[in-house]
């Protein structure tokens, strides 16, 4: 259904339709594109299968309950890359001065960016998760309430609002670091690939680093080990789960605040 004329997001509501429409244009290579994404995401559940199925235990979680960590971790982060994802591309945006038509549109520049695209073929990579997240949800034994409900809902809510502030601190980064990708990318991707670890096998200073600084075990393990009745280890105790909210607005003041520096440092693309 069309956005009403004159609504104030009309324009982000019409610049979305027009890229979604655009990658259903050539039909075969959308399609490889999907593929491909399915791929990747089976590629990185093997990676963990492979891992339980020599290991049998590790961090407290046997082979089920990795598959609701790295259903939970990669759901909210596949979901969070369809939503902010192609911020990765800002560089490209600020080396060639095309982000400077971004600055003369009467609309905020972060939302101007955030709808200026969709990768649908991400979509894809989020199925696999959501899949593994099913299947660990059916398989563990959970005691099922009300509780559990919200705690799930607000696991995948806040989760992927940490991945996605994550996308917006690494762009606002990218104003002063320029072709500093790969740095960012070891805190969105990086994180990432932490969430979907156990928290309890990382020495001290990483529990710190991945529990309070980037907050990625609020995506996954805290609510893994609540769900499951687990204690947690020393300094991420299972009932930290509940607070995950504060750990998304916690990225988000900093994302915000990233982006506000950045932008102000912003000069022009020149020539």
């Amino acid at each position: 259904m069309p956005a009403p004329v004159g609504a104030w997001y009309t324009p982000y509501a019409a610049v979305l339709a027009s890229r979604i429409r655009a990658q259903q244009t050539y039909r075969l290579s959308f399609a490889t594109e999907i593929f491909s994404a399915f791929l990747i995401g089976l590629v990185e559940f093997a990676e963990v299968w492979v891992i339980f199925h020599n290991v049998r235990i590790l961090g407290g979680l046997d082979l089920d309950g990795a598959l609701l960590l790295f259903g939970l971790s990669n759901t909210c982060f596949a979901l969070a890359q369809v939503l902010f994802g192609h911020l990765d591309s800002l560089p490209v945006l600020i080396r060639m001065g095309t982000i400077d038509a971004y600055y003369l549109r009467p609309q905020p520049l972060l939302l101007q960016l955030i709808t200026s695209d969709i990768s649908l073929r991400r979509l894809a990579r989020a199925s696999v998760a959501i899949i593994v997240l099913g299947l660990g949800l059916i398989r563990n034994d959970i005691s099922w309430g009300p509780d559990t409900f919200v705690l799930l809902t607000t696991t995948l809510t806040s989760g992927i609002a940490v991945f996605g502030g994550l996308f917006v601190c690494a762009a606002g980064a990218q104003f002063f670091l320029i072709d500093g990708s790969e740095l960012t990318n070891s805190f969105t991707y990086g994180g990432s690939f932490a969430a979907m670890q156990p928290a309890s096998v990382f020495p001290t200073p990483l529990r710190l680093l991945f529990g309070f600084a980037i907050p990625v075990s609020f995506t996954a393990y805290l609510p893994t080990i609540a769900l499951l009745g687990m204690p947690g280890p020393p300094l991420l105790p299972s009932w930290l789960a509940w607070l995950a909210p504060l750990a998304a607005i916690w990225v988000w003041l900093l994302a915000l605040g990233l982006w506000r520096i950045g932008t102000r440092h912003y000069q022009g693309g020149g020539g």
